[in-house]
């Protein structure tokens, strides 16, 4: 893929000669974390048990693509979050989640363009359907934390389709939505930061990174590097 140009300050395309238009395009599809809010939820539960550097650092070098195995990670930052109680995630969404700045505007912009809308996350379903209500999200899909006796457990429970959205899960599920939809893929864009969003941001026909981590600069076809997400509209126009 060839260079990406600085269209604006901060504002990158590579692959393709801007504007586009959002509505050549039928789904988006989201990150959360870091993407659609501004924390790490895993991060900031982690905060409620005094483990947040242990986890925070796991969380980097995952995203980073320095650590390859997102299952692996995953498993090993819930473990140190067994015990923690569920009071600690609803004083993260009421104190510390908020959306990231421009996102409304983009969502709904690719909303009035007629796009339908998923979210798909390696974070939880705590976080992950209340941001779904909130932005009128058409799908989901997220972890879903084991709680006992209102507690974590440090385990994740089991669904139909597996027990965890890594970067391979996130792929399948844009895939199948398109194919339940009955679109083709180049018909899609993915929206991300981190390197588990590589895998769905390579089969969409349009990838947009985020304040993203530097492996996932390299090979989006727009970054944003500052400003809000809104700033996708100055290449992919309503």
């Amino acid at each position: 893929m060839p260079d990406a140009c600085e269209i604006a300050p901060g504002l990158f395309a590579r692959g393709f000669t801007p504007p586009l238009r959002l509505a050549d395009f039928k789904l988006i599809a989201f990150d959360m974390d870091s993407t659609l809010i501004n924390i790490e939820c895993v991060d900031e539960i982690a905060a409620a048990a005094g483990r947040r550097g242990e986890v925070a650092a796991i969380t980097e070098a995952t995203m980073r693509g320095e650590i390859a195995d997102y299952r692996d990670s995953l498993r090993r930052r819930l473990a140190l979050l067994a015990g923690v109680p569920v009071a600690a995630l609803e004083a993260v969404w009421a104190n510390h989640l908020e959306l990231n700045p421009g996102v409304e505007v983009f969502v709904r912009s690719c909303q009035r363009a007629g796009l339908k809308t998923l979210l798909v996350s390696g974070g939880f379903t705590f976080f992950s359907e209340r941001i779904r209500r909130r932005l009128g999200l058409d799908f989901a899909r997220a972890n879903v934390l084991g709680i006992a006796g209102g507690k974590l457990t440090g385990t994740l429970m089991e669904r139909p389709w597996g027990d965890i959205v890594d970067g391979a899960e996130k792929r399948r599920v844009v895939l199948e939505v398109c194919e339940l939809m009955g679109i083709e893929p180049a018909q899609a864009i993915a929206v991300g930061d981190g390197a588990n969003d590589l895998p769905m941001m390579a089969v969409a026909g349009l990838s947009i990174a985020y304040h993203p981590k530097p492996a996932v600069r390299e090979k989006a076809m727009v970054s944003i590097m500052s400003g809000g997400m809104d700033r996708a509209l100055e290449l992919v126009r309503p």
